[in-house]
């Protein structure tokens, strides 16, 4: 009991670090498995290309989370909105920025439709998302004609399947990791003008080196293989946006209140209903550009697109530490959740492993990561 109890204090204070060790212990063990072949630049781009598309609906679903609902339907509609982009494309030949433009907006307003049952009309959002699952589905059904459509346009296509250019890999690792000194020098700065508790400098150059390193390590291997994917470009400029978001902004602290406390929150003059519609619409927009980069990458739009990708995507969220009770998580402790669940399926497929010991392995670890969260409560009440 003791040496739970110590793991789950570990755990709740060094969330992250905790992610990045399971990381390193998964993918020693697929290494090892594979002789080596899961650590090669190939399957790694191919890994995080696969993980993009599970990172962007869980960086919608973490705040629907926090905000204290659930959203079932967003594989379904990932599923419809990259069927109408191939149907957009090959019926009617529209270039791919018009069709983005579209399916963006559509994204916006299924998800808008969702939230106004939820916070509007007061239906539980489980029963709004079990309705879309089904509706969204049957309407893919419907405009695919329940085959398969292949996309003609290469720019659509590149979408998905191009890689930026080395050089312009470099010059972007370059100045992200400025960019991240000058927020800590920033963030440090602030802290000492308000007289509060300021860390250690070589703790904070101690992290600053160590991403240096990842941030290295991380562009090496690509540029090994044929560089940066275009949809792990898109995953990271929406980990940076959101997490400013959530840190920064008066709706990101509106989006934490309303899942710690709805009724204080609602008291204090915010209007909660709004922020949860809000919520909804930007699942939608997440969904749109899930299933824009699901279609580009497999040059098709399927009718079984997006299958369980709801599952994947809140799955992620809680192996990242976000609360089931909401008003906590972070936009990157889902992506890195979202980085374990894709090299499990990675591995797993690598080894030929049966399909059924999958689902029953991303199962068993969905249900230990809600364990250490209801344990993480119970502790703290």
């Amino acid at each position: 009991m003791t040496f739970f109890r110590s793991l789950q204090q570990v755990f709740s204070r060094y969330k992250i670090l905790a992610l990045l060790i399971a990381i390193a212990l998964i993918w020693s063990f697929f290494a090892w498995q594979s002789e080596g072949a899961f650590l090669t630049a190939r399957n790694l781009s191919n890994l995080l290309r696969q993980m993009a598309i599970t990172a962007m609906l869980a960086s919608g679903m973490v705040f629907v989370i926090i905000a204290g609902e659930i959203d079932l339907s967003v594989g379904s509609m990932l599923g419809l909105l990259g069927g109408v982009a191939a149907v957009l494309d090959v019926s009617f030949h529209l270039p791919f920025g018009l069709n983005l433009a579209i399916v963006l907006t559509l994204g916006l307003l299924l998800g808008l439709f969702n939230g106004y049952w939820v916070a509007y009309l007061r239906v539980p959002s489980f029963i709004v998302g079990l309705a879309g699952m089904l509706v969204f589905r049957g309407i893919l059904l419907a405009v695919t004609d329940g085959s398969t459509i292949a996309v003609e346009s290469e720019t659509f296509i590149g979408f998905g399947q191009a890689y930026l250019p080395i050089s312009v890999g470099n010059v972007l690792a370059v100045l992200l990791f400025v960019m991240l000194v000058v927020l800590t020098l920033r963030a440090r700065a602030n802290r000492v003008r308000y007289q509060l508790a300021v860390p250690p400098l070589w703790q904070e150059l101690g992290k600053l080196a160590a991403i240096a390193i990842i941030i290295a390590g991380f562009v090496t291997v690509l540029n090994s293989y044929e560089g940066i994917p275009v949809p792990v470009l898109i995953m990271l400029i929406i980990l940076g946006a959101f997490s400013f978001m959530a840190r920064n902004t008066v709706f990101g602290r509106r989006i934490y209140a309303v899942g710690s406390n709805l009724e204080a929150t609602r008291l204090s003059g915010v209007n909660t209903r709004l922020v949860k519609m809000a919520l909804f619409g930007l699942m939608g927009l997440m969904c749109a550009l899930a299933g824009l980069t699901n279609t580009a990458r497999l040059a098709a739009g399927s009718p079984s697109a997006g299958n369980m990708g709801e599952l994947d995507a809140i799955a992620s969220c809680f192996i990242g530490g976000t609360s089931m009770r909401g008003g906590s998580g972070t936009i990157l402790g889902a992506i890195i959740g979202a980085l374990i669940m894709a090299s499990l399926d990675n591995g797993m497929s690598m080894l030929s492993v049966e399909s059924y010991w999958q689902m029953i392995v991303k199962g068993s670890i969905l249900l230990l990561a809600v364990w250490i969260d209801v344990v993480s409560g119970s502790s703290e009440r």
